[in-house]
């Protein structure tokens, strides 16, 4: 709701003066109130659902051209280009989540994937290892363009220096000397293949303030046999009179969720390259259409599948059209015959 700030004053002749002025002064006749505060408004408050149509259709074509005429951003000015080594670090995608389906191998089981479609995913800036934190460089990344009236000025100054429309959310991804890539390069979901493992990071959905049974699982208290309105309460909090005190960290009720989570180790089965689609193994944190990031798994035991992948990323002017659908080796493919005559 918006929030009004009003200021009494009061005519006494022509001039408007305040109401502490005017209190010692002889009385005089209440006028009403200035609003002092005013509330900013969205920029499609006041339009038509046509004109709401045709602002959408001209932003979403102009996007579309400033994307185009850095759709190659190599062929001017191209980076110098290294090879995948053991140890290296790639960057990362901003996707959105779609939802859940679905899959089954080719003996018969079946797995529940989470669809992440990669929207209007560019670079926007390179970090020198000196300028970043001394250690490691990094590539800072934007996904699913919006209207410039969500950004700030300091913000479209980044954007415009990549050549690319505003981003939803600009996040930051550390990687090595040898993975860098210049600003206004689009990143695709075939900078994933199936059969690699990456780690997901979201926040959860937020859940309020909540007890300790459903915060943190406790079994709570009996529910008969003389209990008074304690069935659900934590019970003692543990120290008695040595330590006088509830040590930091105890499990007790407080806000649940809304915090950024990451899911590590989960198999991508599939790739959509037509659509920019993920389709990732499991549950990842957050709400449908919520904005996640997607990098590479840290886990040492799920990391053999990086031998080979595309580096630093997928440029579609040297590796070609891939095939619309590129399906890890054990899963099943619903176009395909389940049974030969022979």
């Amino acid at each position: 709701m918006a929030t009004w700030s009003c200021r009494f004053v009061l005519q006494r002749g022509a001039p408007l003066i305040c109401l502490r002025a005017a209190a010692a002064h002889s009385p005089a006749q209440f006028v009403g109130s200035i609003r002092t505060l005013k509330t900013t408004t969205w920029f499609e408050e006041h339009l038509t659902e046509d004109n709401q149509q045709y602002m959408r259709k001209t932003a979403a074509e102009e996007y579309r051209r400033q994307t185009a005429e850095k759709l190659n951003p190599l062929k001017d000015e191209p980076w110098q280009r290294h090879e995948w080594a053991e140890g290296s670090r790639r960057v990362g995608l901003v996707a959105v989540k779609l939802g859940m389906a679905p899959i089954w191998t080719k003996t018969g089981e079946r797995h529940v994937v989470t669809m992440l479609q990669v929207q209007d995913c560019h670079v926007l800036k390179s970090v020198s290892k000196e300028e970043f934190d001394g250690h490691t460089a990094a590539l800072i990344v934007g996904g699913k363009n919006i209207s410039p009236f969500y950004r700030s000025e300091k913000e479209m100054e980044m954007f415009r220096n990549a050549g690319v429309p505003p981003k939803q959310k600009v996040t930051t991804f550390k990687v090595t000397d040898n993975a860098l890539i210049k600003p206004g390069t689009p990143l695709y979901a075939a900078h994933f293949r199936p059969g690699q493992f990456v780690d997901v990071t979201a926040k959860s959905i937020g859940k309020g303030f909540q007890g300790v049974m459903k915060r943190w699982g406790f079994k709570g208290q009996p529910a008969s046999h003389g209990q008074t309105k304690t069935h659900r309460r934590p019970g003692a909090s543990g120290p008695g009179g040595d330590p006088a005190k509830v040590f930091k960290g105890k499990k007790m009720p407080g806000m649940m969720g809304n915090i950024y989570i990451t899911a590590y180790g989960l198999k991508i089965w599939r790739v959509n390259t037509k659509y920019n689609v993920l389709y990732v193994n499991g549950s990842v944190p957050g709400h449908r259409n919520c904005l996640v990031k997607v990098r590479d798994t840290v886990l040492p035991t799920r990391s053999s599948t990086l031998l080979n992948p595309p580096f630093p990323t997928y440029f579609t002017e040297e590796e070609g059209d891939l095939d619309e659908d590129l399906y890890d080796d054990n899963l099943f493919i619903h176009t395909e015959p389940s049974l030969t005559l022979s």
